[in-house]
């Protein structure tokens, strides 16, 4: 989009204002200029003053400046006059004022710096609206200036400010701006860069508007907006558009009510290049929200909407809705506020091309030239002059300006896409069309461009078929495949959803033809691809009421489309022996023909409906439907009594149907009355040689067949390649036929090969695809030449064209003459489904070949299957002798066959079926001994018939007893060994039964055990839960002041000894004394639990003595607890513990388990979990390669000895209630 490179530069460096409360801001340039001003003049009073009205000044400033000249007034009057004309846009004043103020300054070089300044943005602002051009007829004085004349005097006063002062600020925002303008009209040059890249001259240019936009924006700290937009601009014609895009969004930041210029339209542009058009149209809308009139933001909005237009069908209502809103709502509103306006001007003349509006056109595409800065703008300009001149058929012109359009935007490798294709259109308009190849396959190499790979594919396409037209020999292999090739690119590129193409429906015509020929099938998608095409361009009120039967829906749609494409699908349908499908599609073509007519009365339908028609007619022949056939042909001659190809297919179906009377009356009848027209001639040719088959002259040159196409090709058409293989065929059964006795006789008959190669010659010479032809040639190569190998490649690529039986019955041939019988039976058979499946010809082959076989493979399923095609062709014709002959020789062969076989590969029956079938050869060979014309010899076939009455006759009766011995002989051995075998199969059986039996109970029995397994985990698992019960009810206690089920608590404890405490009787002991007996009892504790962890076998251990712990004192044993201890244990609670300790003592004695070694979690689960147990167990570890245990029964409670139950539970000792039992002790 050329708009997005067009910057909106403005010098100034006003204020802004938020303007009204619904949102719209106006623009403060030029707001300090007063509305009057006082200029003082010298008088009788020093306080005289002239006041000058500046809104309404003067049209001529001389007097202004005279009177500023003459009262020495100061620069600040001379420059505010001078930006008041300017505010007018009277800028040509504004300079006279500035020039003469400058020339009347005294006050040195300070005062004229400013006026310099001022004087160079004035030039600029001219530059931008001059013409980069001069018009035809202008001279060059110095009354017109264009652009570039405003940019050299704006340069030279920039250089005069510059020796002045070069570090004043003002200068660095005019130099940035003076080089951005010298970047952007810059023309390409000659020695163009890659595609892509910046001009070097140019990249230089915008660097150094760059530097001079960042040097102002030093200067005044950062707050100098105008600088940051510059700079942001410099980047986004060097490409770099995220950078741009923060420079622009930095100063809308800094000032938001900033609309001249307004960063918006910026933001928007470096987000349609970035690819986000949404959010560019979002940044345009918003400026125009804040500035209605903006003339810059509507156009940008009109550029979007036709983008978007593009994207979709021109025929829709979407694309109508998007190009009114561009044209109408946005590009006229930015027209009416600048008519000059490059960018509209183009856009709108656009819009008159399209309604052929040449001279609007011209004036607009004009002005859009002249008054841009912009490259990309100007070549539009270019562009669509271009157009114009060529729908003028201005060719030379047309094609200057497209190189005018190319050379804006770069030329050569890289330029305007549509100018290089709009020349290259030229070049195929005047002919040339190798310039016009080497314009497209230049554009394709550059960008692939969908439209130049349409027209050149067409370019190569046309060539192929005019070569094909005009009978040409010249070999267009290379531009098919590039036809080919560029179509199917297009065709590819529309399934790329990213590019939202439109099919073309001439593409695939143009594909469907090229395919024709060689690749049928991909020709008839492409058909089938455009009638898609068409149901999508129906419109909906031609549709018809859709049905649950989608057949009859989509016939009922196709009466809408062309009867051409219709007639063309139902054509390659036909080809394709699809007859149901190509019938339907006449059929529908045929009502198509007839709502044409109704919608357009002029339109002339007979042509097409008849030839549809006739289409229809040969259709319903291949299907085996001759009445209907009939019928349709009788109908076109009720239309066109002169439709000879209507009235052929009339004789041909009546020599089909009748052979002996209607058929050849009405063969006669055609040929009496266009005996002229080939197509009658060649079935009149066809109708002599079927006629006279069986009765052909050994002389071909009386044959009546070869006299009729002899004088076609004399008389009527010399070149006619049916004649011509006609006679050659004559020439090939001629040579068939002749004697090879001696060596003359051979040479006569390689002769008359020869001839017939002759004849096939000059046909593939008049078309070098003629099948028949070289299927002709092929015979003779296989007759003559005995050439199978040459010949069986020409006869594969002969089926691979025509679907005819006969190729199918040659190549049958060349197999079995290779010995490949299974592919010759393969092609027979394939000959007669082809509407020969009661030719006796093949079925006498087939004879033929599966004798062949038989005798190879020594197969009598080959044999047998020889003499089932012997009989069927004999049934066909009874009256052909050598059709006799050959079921009497299969049978004497099969007879011979199985007489030789032994006996373990044969039957009764069969031996039986074979001396039946040697009793009929025997009497069918007497009776064709006595036949007038015998195939072969009289003393030959009697000799035959001889041989197997006197010898294979006898030979037979011996094989029939020998069979019958052998078979009632081995029948016994086969009937035992069939019992021998049903008894191995029941034993085997029985067996079987047997081991899935066993395997059965031994499942039960598994899963017996399971269960038992089971019940006592669950068991387990209920005494375990007794415990923990049980477990939980001995750690509560009831509350003594509560009453409620409490868990007990523990006393905690100090760690170090000496402390005192209370006793229950009021006295005090020490700490130290109750550690040591609370210590005692777990060490007791300890051993008893390791003792009763050994298993019985153990051997008994030697009785140890305690000793106690080194540094303790040696106390007492006692066997009490504290008193706190014990008034807990004798609280209210009492009855529930010992109820716990009965629970737990019935659990103890279930299993032993070993305790050796426990771990002080498992030690705190046995014992009660106070904090005295786990020290002790702690100093039990440290010091146990120190302890005896001691068996003193005095030292042990026996009660305290407790076991583990059968899951290594420990039952709980050391609670409360053994504290009380010991305290009763």
């Amino acid at each position: 989009m050329s708009a997005n490179k067009n910057g909106h530069i403005n010098g100034g460096a006003n204020g802004y204002d938020a303007g009204s409360s619904n949102g719209v801001m106006i623009s403060k340039r030029f707001s300090d200029i007063p509305s009057a001003i006082d200029i003082p003049v010298t008088g009788e009073d020093d306080d005289q003053a002239v006041e000058i009205d500046l809104e309404d000044l003067l049209d001529d400033p001389t007097e202004l400046c005279t009177l500023l000249e003459n009262e020495g007034a100061a620069r600040t009057y001379w420059m505010t006059v001078a930006l008041a004309y300017a505010k007018q846009k009277k800028v040509d004043h504004a300079i006279e004022m500035l020039t003469k103020g400058q020339s009347a300054m005294r006050g040195g070089n300070k005062e004229r710096l400013s006026m310099l300044t001022c004087l160079c943005w004035m030039y600029l602002w001219k530059s931008k609206e001059a013409p980069r051009h001069r018009p035809d007829g202008v001279g060059g004085g110095d009354e017109f200036k264009t652009k570039e004349d405003w940019l050299k005097m704006a340069t030279s006063n920039l250089n005069d400010a510059s020796r002045i002062n070069p570090s004043f600020p003002p200068l660095f925002l005019a130099r940035g701006v003076l080089q951005l303008l010298r970047a952007s009209t810059r023309p390409f040059p000659k020695n163009n860069t890659a595609p892509g890249a910046l001009d070097p001259e140019k990249a230089e240019l915008l660097r150094g508007a760059q530097k001079a936009f960042e040097d102002a924006i030093k200067a005044s700290h950062g707050r100098n907006m105008l600088a940051v937009l510059g700079k942001a601009r410099a980047a986004f014609s060097m490409g770099k558009y995220a950078e741009a895009l923060e420079g622009y969004q930095e100063a809308l930041r800094s000032m938001p009510d900033l609309v001249d210029p307004d960063p918006r339209i910026g933001i928007g542009c470096c987000f349609w290049q970035l690819g986000f058009k949404e959010d560019a149209k979002a940044a345009w809308e918003r400026s125009l929200e804040i500035n209605p009139d903006s003339k810059v933001a509507n156009i940008l909005l009109a550029q979007f909407y036709l983008d978007q237009s593009a994207h979709v069908p021109t025929n829709s209502p979407e694309f109508i809705q998007l190009y009114k809103k561009a044209m109408t709502e946005y590009t006229q509103r930015s027209y009416k506020a600048d008519k000059d306006m490059p960018l509209t001007c183009a856009t709108f003349a656009g819009y008159f091309l399209s309604r052929k509006s040449m001279p609007n056109v011209e004036a607009l595409a004009t002005k859009a030239i002249q008054y841009t800065d912009v490259n990309a703008i100007a070549s539009d300009g270019w562009y669509l002059l271009a157009r114009k001149e060529h729908f003028d058929d201005n060719y030379e012109k047309a094609l200057d300006y497209y190189g005018r359009a190319d050379d804006a935007r770069g030329g050569v490798d890289r330029g305007y896409m549509p100018a290089k294709f709009g020349a290259a259109q030229l070049s195929v308009l005047k002919g040339d069309f190798g310039e016009a190849k080497l314009r497209l396959e230049k554009i394709i190499q550059q960008s692939k461009n969908i439209e130049a790979m349409i027209l050149l594919g067409t370019l190569y396409a046309e060539e192929v078929f005019n070569n094909q037209e005009n009978g040409v020999k010249e070999d267009k292999t290379t531009e098919f495949k590039k036809a080919i090739g560029y179509l199917e690119n297009v065709r590819t590129a529309w399934k790329d959803p990213k590019k939202n193409l439109i099919p073309d429906a001439s593409v695939l015509l143009n594909l469907a033809r090229l395919y024709e020929a060689e690749q049928p099938e991909k020709s008839l998608q492409c058909l089938q691809q455009v009638e898609q095409i068409e149901f999508d361009q129906i419109p909906a009120a031609d549709k018809p009421e859709e049905t649950e039967d989608e057949v009859a829906y989509k016939n009922a749609m196709r009466e809408n489309l062309s009867p051409q494409l219709l007639n063309n699908i139902g054509c390659f349908y036909y080809q394709s022996e699809k007859y149901d499908q190509a019938r339907e599609m006449f059929q529908a073509a045929l009502n198509a023909c007839v709502k044409a007519g109704e919608k357009l009365e002029g339109m002339d339908t007979d042509a097409l409906v008849t030839t549809i028609s006739f289409n229809l007619g040969r259709t319903y022949e291949a299907s085996g439907m001759p009445d209907e056939a009939k019928t349709v042909y009788e109908g076109l001659l009720g239309r066109h009594s002169d439709y000879t190809d209507a009235r052929t297919r009339l004789a041909y179906i009546a020599l089909r149907q009748d052979r002996q009377e209607e058929g050849p009356k009405a063969v006669s009848t055609l040929y009496k009355e266009s005996s002229a027209d080939l197509e009658v001639r060649a079935l009149y040719g066809w109708y002599l040689g079927r006629m006279h088959s069986r009765k052909r002259s050994s002389n071909v040159n009386e044959d009546p067949e070869y006299r009729h196409y002899k004088h076609t090709l004399q008389q009527y058409d010399k070149h006619d390649r049916y004649a011509l293989i006609g006679m050659g065929n004559i020439n090939l059964m001629a040579a068939r036929e002749m004697r090879r006795d001696s060596e003359s006789d051979k040479q006569a008959r390689s002769k008359t090969y020869t001839k017939a190669v002759e004849f096939f010659d000059k046909a593939l010479q008049l078309d070098p695809k003629s099948a028949y032809a070289a299927q002709g040639i092929a015979i003779a190569l296989v007759e003559d030449k005995k050439d199978y190998k040459t010949a069986l490649s020409i006869f594969v690529k002969v089926r691979d064209t025509v679907k005819d039986p006969s190729i199918f019955v040659n190549l049958g041939h060349i197999f079995a003459e290779l010995r490949q019988y299974s592919k010759a039976i393969e092609h027979y058979e394939a000959a007669l489904t082809k509407d020969r499946a009661h030719d006796s010809h093949i079925l006498t082959c087939l004879g033929r070949t599966w004798l062949s076989k038989g005798k190879a493979e020594k197969s009598l399923s080959a044999f047998k299957s020889a003499l089932d095609y012997s009989l069927k062709a004999l049934e066909i014709t009874p009256d052909q002798v050598h059709y006799k002959f050959n079921v009497a020789f299969v049978q004497l062969q099969l007879a011979a066959t199985i007489y030789n076989l032994p006996e373990t590969q044969r039957s009764l029956d069969e031996v039986k079926g074979a001396a039946k079938g040697l009793e009929e050869a025997i009497e069918a060979l007497d009776a064709i001994a006595q036949h007038p014309n015998p195939p072969y010899p009289k003393h030959d076939i009697e000799q035959r018939a001889n041989m197997a009455r006197n010898t294979m006759r006898r030979q037979l009766e011996r094989s029939v007893q020998a069979q019958k011995e052998y078979e009632e002989n081995n029948a016994s051995k086969i009937q035992a060994a069939k019992e021998q075998r049903e008894a191995e199969l029941r034993r085997r059986e029985e067996a079987r039964e047997a081991a899935e039996k066993a395997e059965r109970e031994r499942k039960a029995k598994i899963a017996e055990e399971r269960q038992k397994i089971a019940e006592r985990d669950r068991e387990l698992a209920q005494a375990r839960a007794a415990e923990d019960i049980a477990r939980e009810a001995a750690e509560m206690t009831t509350d003594s002041e509560t009453g409620e089920r409490v868990k007990r608590k523990k006393i905690p404890k100090g760690r170090s000894g000496g402390g005192k405490r209370k006793k229950k009787d009021g006295g005090v002991t020490d700490d130290d004394e109750t550690g040591a007996e609370e210590g005692g009892k777990s060490q007791r504790r300890s051993r008893k639990a390791r003792r009763g962890s050994g298993s019985e076998e153990e051997k008994p251990k030697s009785k140890k003595r305690r000793l106690a712990k080194k540094g303790a004192e040696k106390k007492e044993e006692n066997k009490y607890k504290s008193s706190e201890i014990v008034v807990e244990s004798d609280s209210d609670g009492d009855d529930g513990v010992e109820e716990a300790k009965k629970a737990m003592e019935g659990e103890a004695g279930l299993e032993d388990v070993e305790m050796e070694g426990a771990t002080t979690s498992q030690v705190a689960a046995t014992g009660g979990d106070s904090d005295e147990e786990e020290q002790v167990v702690k100093s039990t570890r440290k010091s146990r390669r120190g302890v005896i245990e001691d068996d003193d029964d005095d030292d042990e409670d026996p009660d305290q000895h407790v076991t583990a139950n059968e899951d290594g539970d420990t039952p709980m000792v050391g609670t409360g209630a053994d504290n009380d039992d010991d305290d009763d002790e």
